[in-house]
């Protein structure tokens, strides 16, 4: 019973963020999660309720959607998807991580007490490809696809629709691709799906609130949101590597 009340806390808090920000259920969902299931449990159903709430959130990709500018992005992150499962496989992910918390926490921090954050407008097509590219790398490898593709729609300066239409539709195909992958790794098991039963029907109804605040928010408030969220993402990333980062280091100067 404490089981179940704790994963419908986690699915209400993280799809509720969801539905405002477009991203952001597994960091919300991981921090209360992480204290009754494994991480091997933990994934894959992080993964469903991230792909259950992008689905929910497809009507407010309409306003901004632009397929060509999408594309560079999906075509990147599929190409970096494999690339990012096989340095798994030859690397340790953990100071990859330490690595990622580190940058987005500093640099989104210092964006946050800017008036007005500096505007990317060079690189074209080439540059969002290789974001996305990027973005697929850390979500093949570190199971973290989001932050780089969302904080460079940011950089770029787009409206809050066009933003999210982009690294919202992204993260959507990052995470069929992933949860495809898992599936075939044999890791949706029949405990996992028991634990979707319960994420599905708890997740709507606040996803859907958050859907619908996101209209009522100004480009400001967004903003502000976003780079919130993402600094949020580095210091999660932080406080659950450190420990082991200054453990290998130790081990090694010894």
């Amino acid at each position: 019973m404490e089981l179940t009340l704790i994963i419908a806390l986690g699915s209400a808090v993280a799809g509720f963020i969801q539905g405002l920000a477009g991203f952001g259920f597994g960091l919300a969902s991981l921090a209360v999660w992480s204290w009754v299931i494994e991480p091997a449990v933990a994934v894959p159903v992080v993964v469903y309720g991230s792909l259950v709430g992008q689905l929910l959130a497809v009507s407010s990709m309409r306003r901004g959607f632009n397929l060509p500018r999408l594309i560079p992005f999906v075509i990147g992150g599929a190409v970096g998807v494999p690339i990012g499962m096989q340095l798994l496989q030859a690397m340790d992910p953990l100071f990859f991580k330490f690595g990622i918390g580190l940058l987005l926490a500093a640099y989104c921090t210092t964006l946050l007490c800017l008036q007005h954050i500096p505007r990317i407008h060079h690189g074209g097509k080439v540059a969002d490809g290789f974001m996305g590219w990027v973005g697929g790398v850390m979500g093949g490898f570190g199971g973290i696809p989001a932050p780089v593709p969302t904080l460079w729609c940011a950089l770029r300066g787009w409206p809050k629709d066009q933003q999210r239409s982009v690294f919202q539709a992204f993260n959507l195909f990052m995470h069929i691709i992933t949860l495809a992958g898992l599936y075939l790794h044999g890791m949706i098991t029949p405990a996992v799906v028991e634990l979707f039963m319960i994420v599905t029907p708890i997740m709507l109804v606040p996803t859907i609130l958050g859907i619908r605040l996101y209209h009522r928010m100004s480009d400001g408030t967004f903003r502000f949101i976003l780079l919130s969220l993402l600094a949020m993402t580095g210091l999660g990333l932080l406080l659950t590597t450190t420990g082991d980062v200054v453990a290998v280091l130790l081990a090694t100067a010894g």
